[in-house]
């Protein structure tokens, strides 16, 4: 049987290839979003930790002014950290956007190959069957010849012996 050849095969493997390092690249920044959320979850518990103690522990009894001016210094700071984090995570955010577009093109540039490869090779299953019908055909075409032939035979050979004996009777 014959084998279907997709003349753009190379171009489709190309593509497929362009889709999966979209993939990659677009894991990479999620991985770095994901980071950069873990780190902004762990600022926050440290900083309720602090408060917690803070409440729990510091602000009963005598106060210390020093430990709650550090205290207060400590959090300004995490916040700084927790502000710089966010900044962070929005220009990853545009990157993990940029990278989802990229992924959706390179999805869509495949797409198109897979299709008309797709197309073709319904084309190439249509041409084997109209070729395969026409090689029965054929081949009816010959059985049915052939016993038309063999048909007509057995009728001349029985004229000829109806003839012979007609003959022989006169």
């Amino acid at each position: 049987m014959a084998k279907f050849v997709f003349k753009l095969e190379g171009v489709l493997r190309q593509r497929h290839g362009i889709e999966q390092q979209r993939q990659r690249e677009l894991a990479a920044v999620q991985s770095r979003m994901t980071l950069l959320e873990t780190d902004l979850r762990n600022l926050d518990s440290s900083m309720r930790g602090a408060e917690q103690d803070l409440r729990n522990n510091r602000l009963t009894g005598r106060l210390d002014l020093g430990f709650l001016a550090a205290h207060r210094r400590y959090a300004f700071a995490m916040q700084r950290k927790a502000l710089g984090i966010a900044q962070k995570m929005a220009t990853v955010r545009i990157a993990v956007d940029e990278a989802r577009k990229n992924l959706v093109e390179a999805a869509k540039r495949r797409k198109a190959i897979d299709k008309l490869r797709e197309r073709q090779f319904l084309r190439w299953q249509q041409h084997l069957a109209r070729l395969e019908a026409a090689a029965l055909d054929e081949v009816t075409t010959q059985m049915t010849y052939q016993a038309q032939i063999e048909e007509q035979a057995q009728i001349d050979s029985q004229a000829r012996i109806e003839n012979q004996l007609r003959a022989s009777v006169s």
